[in-house]
């Protein structure tokens, strides 16, 4: 899809915060008098959820899901890589999304509804579902019904199920009143002044949302709508063809991981045994789409739980780093996403044929945007579709088709589907820290282990399943919720 670039882009990414990516120079939770404007505000939204999303959620996910492991002697991500997560770490990142985001959203749905401007209010509807549902997918719990108040700083947390059900209503009342003809205001994501674009866009979100909690609700009727209609997205969305090689403009994963505006920056993130060793046993062609070889033009992938600090061997330069530009895409959701979804939709209620079609389509769709040969051997010879056991094919593909591309979704997903499951190897007997011995050999592709280090509330052979309530929520919020136990699924993982 084309993209235009937005005249007030160098506005809105001119300067850095902490976090070294965006900083709104217009305070985006007051703007005044003519400065309201829903192409100002919509901006303004945009970036601060792709800041979001397209880094730390994407990092942690990456952890979570054992797609990434920890560098050699740094420690920044060390205890993702332990599968553990404290109140402070998300403070920033939930501040981002409620205030930064969610509010702006709100007021241009405020003056799109007051105008009648029903392409932009459903582009707006649209990003706010998309934000809420990673809220709950994060939290499992969040501020809704209380949350549009902005003067109430103590609002009462809805459980994710009352979140979910009240999204999917939100998007719904605002894919009835837009056409495609329908205006939008000035945009980064399609960059175009019509609806047409997200009218597909929401009902591919429409569609994961009703998946998610399908295996929790009967939500058939509404999938089988939806389904009929066959209106998703034919191309990835995603935040592209914006990203600059300039300090606080860059795309911003490689901004915070890989840049060196800054001078030299730390090695954190590598590649995961796991991912890596399930990857190169099918002989994946995506593998140097998603990740760089090693100095000895290899690809070797870390062990989670350690940052091999005492190594004198496993050091930064032996393991494969993400492949990461100043200009890579950030995804919202993907065609190989949707495709997935399907296969599983016609998996459970329809035919096996149809839903191997669609499970096809996905690992296409997958290899097509990593621009990557070879699909045909991984659904024929590696992963064949397989009717009778469709959540454990579908959920490593889908694990390895997002490793590359949207790593939060597939640490949902992980959590949704139960696949990869653990298997009997532990991250201890793969890597011995005391003695430096390295045996990846002992992994089984396909499989989870249990990292050297883990969380001991969470325990052996889980994966984490909520982020804690933020601190910058919960700290001064009397009717904030008791922190739920590390290993207290999602509702629609229950």
């Amino acid at each position: 899809m084309k993209k235009l670039i937005i005249p007030f882009l160098v506005i809105l990414l001119g300067t850095t915060s902490c976090e070294k990516f965006l900083d709104i120079n217009q305070d985006p939770n007051a703007p005044s008098g003519e400065n309201v404007t829903s192409d100002l505000v919509f901006a303004a939204a945009e970036m601060n959820l792709a800041s979001s999303y397209g880094n730390f959620l994407r990092i942690l996910g990456g952890y979570y899901s054992q797609q990434y492991a920890h560098s050699f002697g740094t420690s920044n991500y060390l205890d993702y890589s332990k599968f553990i997560i404290s109140a402070t770490r998300s403070s920033g990142t939930y501040t981002q999304l409620t205030s930064r985001v969610l509010n702006n959203l709100e007021i241009i749905r405020e003056q799109a509804t007051s105008t009648e401007d029903w392409g932009t209010y459903l582009a707006a509807t649209t990003l706010r579902v998309f934000t809420l549902q990673a809220l709950v997918d994060a939290y499992g719990e969040t501020p809704y019904t209380e949350a549009l108040d902005i003067s109430n700083t103590t609002p009462h947390y809805d459980e994710g199920a009352t979140v979910y059900a009240g999204i999917l209503a939100e998007l719904n009342d605002a894919l009835s009143k837009a056409t495609p003809a329908s205006t939008v205001a000035a945009n980064f994501l399609f960059g175009t002044p019509t609806a047409a674009e997200w009218i597909p866009f929401a009902n591919s979100l429409k569609l994961k949302l009703l998946m998610r909690v399908s295996k929790v609700q009967d939500v058939k009727a509404e999938l089988d709508q939806l389904v009929v209609e066959n209106n998703f997205a034919t191309e990835d969305v995603a935040w592209d063809d914006i990203w600059t090689d300039e300090n606080g403009k860059a795309s911003p994963f490689y901004q915070e991981e890989f840049a060196t505006y800054f001078g030299s920056t730390q090695i954190n993130v590598i590649a995961n045994l796991a991912l890596m060793q399930t990857m190169l046993a099918s002989d994946d062609g995506r593998v140097s789409a998603f990740f760089e070889e090693n100095e000895s033009n290899e690809y070797k992938g870390g062990v989670s739980g350690t940052n091999f600090s005492t190594s004198s061997t496993y050091q930064s330069t032996y393991f494969s780093r993400p492949v990461a530009a100043y200009d890579m895409p950030v995804y919202l959701i993907t065609v190989a996403e949707t495709e997935f979804f399907l296969a599983e939709y016609h998996a459970r209620y329809g035919s096996s044929t149809d839903a191997e079609a669609h499970y096809i389509a996905a690992i296409e769709a997958s290899f097509n945007s990593a621009g990557a040969t070879g699909a045909a051997a991984v659904y024929t010879d590696e992963y064949p579709w397989d009717q009778d056991n469709y959540e454990k094919v579908i959920g490593i593909q889908k694990w390895i088709a997002l490793s590359g591309v949207n790593n939060f979704e597939a640490w949902c997903e992980l959590r949704r589907l139960k696949y990869p499951d653990f298997g009997a190897v532990t991250g201890a007997q793969i890597y011995n820290v005391s003695t430096d011995d390295f045996k990846p050999e002992l992994y089984v592709p396909g499989t989870l282990y249990t990292p050297i280090a883990f969380n001991e509330q969470l325990g052996a052979g889980k994966v984490l399943q909520r982020l804690r309530y933020a601190e910058s929520s919960v700290s001064r919020n009397p009717n904030a919720p008791a922190t739920q136990p590390d290993s207290k699924p999602i509702f629609w993982a229950e």
